[in-house]
């Protein structure tokens, strides 16, 4: 049982900081789904920061054709690129031979948080939880190589028998990590549960460097709650995005004005449509059309109606018909209003 949350400046009695707090939000990185097509978009709705989507830094060595697709930038802001491995030597490699000089990118981030079998089984992403020791030399080894910031992501702990962020945490800030983001559960919860803010408020008052928090952020209130309630230095919003980069914008609404305006299936339509021409620009329209179907959904969940929608485009492979299965539903969503 940990003890009483203690961090500057918390009252217990009101349940948030007594003190004001501007976090930045982000773009936090989701795999398959944060392509620079996608960040692009968040980025035009208010997105501060982003991360891309993790790259093998092993893969790098290599010049893998699709790993050097998940390096693109485009008309973005901030952007820092997420590296995953459990070799020192191969990181700090990939670092000063490719990013050292890329302006492309403000700051490189080691991935400690993916809990993915695949990645896992070999030892690397939340695997390194369970690994202090490596997971020190990787800290080392990446800071002495970079001439940009290190970052890290890292969950609570391989589960609820071993949390052990604010130890790991406190060995990258002697290691020179300049921010840390935490996702609020442990690898053994996945993404199931409820994420543990209390304890992205007890590392942020343990640390002198950045903390970013992230999970279950998925509304404007939420995203306001987290910064009042934690301290954090910024909000790293990951799934909560998903088909909703309008989610940006409400936050900053919200903060300015104390309320903010949902979104018209006018909108979601819009942009729905700008990301597919983004993506086909980018991949070709048939892959392009096959990996839009989960954002698709994301998009249309909770109008009403769309059900049909998405069972009918999930089986379309041409742009011309998602195009007109979209418009069939903006002739009925509208009349339904």
């Amino acid at each position: 049982m940990q003890e009483p949350i203690q961090n500057k400046g918390f009252s217990m009695e009101t349940g948030h900081r007594e003190e004001p707090v501007s976090a930045f939000v982000s773009l936090a990185p989701l795999a398959g789904v944060s392509d620079r097509c996608f960040r692009e978009i968040c980025f035009q709705y208010g997105c501060e920061e982003a991360t891309t989507e993790m790259i093998s830094a092993q893969a790098l060595l290599y010049d893998s054709a699709r790993t050097e697709h998940m390096l693109e930038k485009g008309e973005e802001g901030k952007l820092t690129v997420q590296l995953f491995g459990k070799d020192p030597c191969v990181l700090a490699k990939v670092i000063r031979t490719r990013f050292n000089a890329d302006d492309r990118f403000q700051a490189v981030e080691l991935n400690m948080g993916c809990p993915a079998p695949k990645i896992v089984r070999n030892g690397e992403g939340s695997a390194l939880m369970r690994d202090p020791k490596q997971a020190q030399t990787l800290f080392h080894a990446m800071v002495q190589a970079s001439t940009k910031p290190v970052y890290v992501k890292m969950r609570l702990g391989w589960d609820a028998s071993s949390i052990n962020y604010l130890t790991l945490a406190h060995i990258a800030e002697e290691e020179g990590i300049a921010r840390v983001t935490l996702h609020a559960r442990t690898r053994e919860q996945m993404y199931a549960g409820k994420a543990d803010w209390e304890a992205i408020a007890r590392l942020k008052d343990a640390l002198h460097v950045q903390v970013v928090g992230n999970g279950d952020v998925t509304t404007p209130e939420e995203a306001i709650k987290m910064e009042t309630w934690t301290g954090c230095d910024g909000i790293a919003i990951g799934r909560g995005a998903m088909g909703n980069p309008f989610l940006f914008r409400q936050i900053h609404e919200y903060r300015m004005t104390g309320s903010y305006a949902p979104v018209s299936v006018d909108e979601v339509l819009d942009v729905l449509l700008d990301h597919y021409e983004r993506e086909i620009a980018c991949r070709g329209e048939q892959r392009a059309i096959l990996e839009m179907r989960k954002l698709m959904a994301c998009y249309l969940a909770g109008f009403h109606g769309s059900a049909r929608t998405k069972a009918a485009i999930m089986t379309i492979t041409n742009m011309e018909s998602v195009r007109q299965e979209l418009e069939k539903f903006r002739v009925l969503a509208s009349s339904a209003r």
